[in-house]
């Protein structure tokens, strides 16, 4: 397994590199890598869990298991329907290059158990992110990509400085060190992962980026890319039950924070932005389940992202004012039906699974965030749609098709993880809490307009934002 491991992990910078060499193999290459990383996630649910260790006491410490595999499996799919979707356009090799380099550091990111190689793993994945988001070359596009790679870099660096303070007291960077490293240590590092994960306060920089990156890059940031920082915590959840609480905390927290954003907001990017941040929470709030969670919502995100990036505008008002092509509409009610919690969807066991795995303080803060995220994807159920009376009309091409029969096809697939969901009092709960989010939506929200405030979001105040969170950790961890 450990020459495997190590074979899994390089493959995908190798041909990254190879790309730049033989630049008409690119697409075939970048799905090679996508489809080695599919056959050892299936590897990994098939094995028991296993540590390795590959260099001493120092480092490299890599885990195994089922968490791993979800995590993997979604990073697989996710990046194979992008470059499924983007077949037929005119990306060059830098991006499918970049697109490969980033699938590896994020695949690393997912296996990694110490705390140092997590760092290298997280900082390659920032630099290939902001490659991506600055793809287009255009001025808007390279000052989100210096925005976002400035932010992940400070966070980083209060990371760093946690980790050494993990290695001086444990004597390595195992992220069971943790327990006995000082209490200003597990703040440092916790600010780094929640920045990196888009986690509560810490994700404010989220909204803007995914929202300006192209569809694609939209896609693998938010189906994959913001788990790499999430992952990590709930390892640590999971490793050192002392930290469960205020994972646990910091996920019902960042589930509403997020929700109240998405049920307000009227710009289809934003929206699914907003709820990005406020499904990780469903991730950190049930941590010995989020694995299935993970997988459920990278596949709705990514799919969400590659079909709103073909709407005629992102303003839901005007889009409630022209009709979409049924068939867009009908990907993005399938996407949004998962997500709410529709049975025969993925989505609707992974929200049973996490419910039923929540401690008595978390139920109604998370029930009241699965209302929420009823009543905004109520925002594209309800678009109007016609059908094209020409297929030439359609923008809607043999890529997008491909992309969606593997990540909605996915979700209907993923039901057998947990088909222990189906029964008919979980089924009622669920159908119940959409229909009471649709009235909510067509009786008040669909005929008000709130903007909450977007100041917090700006570049000046984004530094502030991580400063207040590293003080209320100092808080937490020291109290606690």
């Amino acid at each position: 397994m450990n020459a495997l491991t190590l074979v899994w992990i390089v493959l995908p910078f190798i041909l990254g590199f190879l790309i730049y060499l033989v630049a008409i193999a690119a697409r075939p290459l970048a799905i090679l890598g996508a489809l080695a990383s599919t056959a050892y996630a299936i590897i990994l649910f098939t094995q028991p869990p296993l540590t390795l260790r590959l260099i001493d006491h120092f480092g490299v410490s890599l885990r195994l298991d089922e968490t791993t595999g979800f995590f993997v499996i979604t990073n697989a799919l996710v990046t194979l329907a992008v470059l499924l979707y983007n077949w037929q356009s005119n990306k060059t090799t830098t991006f499918y290059g970049q697109v490969l380099i980033l699938h590896g550091s994020v695949n690393a990111a997912f296996v990694c158990a110490d705390f140092i190689t997590l760092y290298v793993a997280l900082e390659v994945l920032s630099i290939a992110t902001c490659l991506l988001i600055a793809y287009p070359r255009t001025d808007r596009a390279l000052w989100i990509g210096l925005r976002y790679l400035f932010i992940s870099n400070v966070a980083m660096l209060f990371y760093l400085v946690g980790a050494v303070l993990v290695y001086k007291a444990h004597g390595s960077f195992d992220y069971v060190g943790l327990r006995q490293a000082p209490p200003e240590a597990a703040a440092l590092i916790l600010l780094g992962l929640l920045v990196k994960g888009g986690i509560f306060i810490s994700g404010l920089w989220l909204p803007l980026t995914h929202a300006e990156s192209e569809s694609s890059v939209s896609a693998l940031m938010s189906g994959v890319v913001v788990k790499a920082g999430v992952l990590p915590l709930v390892r640590i959840a999971l490793l050192l039950p002392e930290f469960d609480p205020i994972i646990r905390l910091f996920g019902v927290c960042t589930a509403l924070f997020g929700v109240v954003y998405a049920v307000v907001d009227k710009d289809a990017k934003r929206i699914l932005a907003f709820h990005t941040i406020s499904q990780l929470g469903f991730i950190l709030a049930a941590p010995e389940v989020g694995g299935f969670y993970a997988l459920t919502h990278g596949f709705v995100k990514a799919a969400l992202f590659l079909a709103v990036g073909l709407l005629p505008t992102r303003n839901l008002k005007e889009l409630q004012q022209q009709a979409i092509p049924t068939a867009l509409w009908v990907t993005l009610a399938i996407a949004s039906f998962s997500i709410s919690g529709f049975p025969l969807l993925s989505g609707f066991g992974a929200k049973v699974l996490t419910m039923k795995n929540l401690l008595p303080w978390q139920v109604v803060g998370m029930n009241i965030a699965a209302l929420g995220t009823a009543i905004s994807f109520a925002k594209f159920i309800f678009l109007p749609h016609q059908r094209l009376t020409s297929p030439d009309q359609s923008p809607l091409r043999a890529g997008f098709w491909l992309a969606m029969a593997l990540l909605l096809g996915g979700l209907v697939a993923a039901n057998v993880v947990y088909y222990e969901a189906y029964t008919i009092a979980n089924v009622v709960k669920p159908l119940a809490t959409i229909a009471l989010g649709w009235l909510v939506y067509q009786l008040a929200l669909r005929h008000v307009s709130v903007k909450l405030p977007r100041r917090l979001e700006e570049f000046e105040h984004l530094i502030g934002m991580m400063s207040l969170s590293l003080v209320v950790l100092f808080w937490i961890v020291m109290g606690w």
